[in-house]
């Protein structure tokens, strides 16, 4: 990490995104998506936590870590804006997860949900860390598409 501060409500660089169709009204995707300790059924390899309010409102603070036993990395979420059915904006804090992150959720014409997730990341390590990224994305886009059929699985079959 460089020395130079990093406004963290910028987006960053490094672009995750990934999309799922869901059959369930945008409510029912909105609860279930933002039941954080429930994340950990469809994100693999995830426990999370909120550690600062609610969970459901503006300021709350979730930590997400990822990992086996104790190694890992922590993943710390502030909820910048909680707007029901529609989306969450997040911004990711911890020490290697850094940047704005939503959640979109939008009506589908048959009554169902499109789920959309973004992320927005400011990554380490400059010129390696660019590099680094373009190896890594397409299996993060891979495990972020797999987590939410998972989660379309979970939801659509309450």
């Amino acid at each position: 990490m460089s020395g130079t501060p990093v406004d963290l409500t910028r987006r960053g660089e490094g672009v995750l995104a990934a999309d799922r169709d869901i059959a369930a009204a945008p409510a029912a995707v909105f609860d279930a998506a933002t039941d954080w300790v429930g994340q950990g059924r469809w994100i693999p390899l995830t426990r999370l936590r909120v550690v600062h309010g609610d969970g459901r409102s503006e300021d709350s603070v979730i930590e997400a870590f990822t990992g086996i036993g104790p190694v890992g990395f922590l993943d710390v979420l502030e909820i910048t804006r909680f707007a029901p059915p529609d989306s969450v904006e997040v911004l990711h804090t911890g020490r290697w997860v850094r940047g704005p992150g939503e959640f979109r959720f939008a009506s589908t014409p048959d009554g169902g949900t499109r789920f959309g997730l973004r992320e927005w990341l400011h990554l380490p390590g400059g010129r390696t860390g660019r590099l680094a990224w373009a190896v890594a994305r397409p299996l993060f886009t891979f495990g972020a598409r797999r987590s939410l059929a998972a989660f379309a699985r979970l939801v659509e079959h309450r």
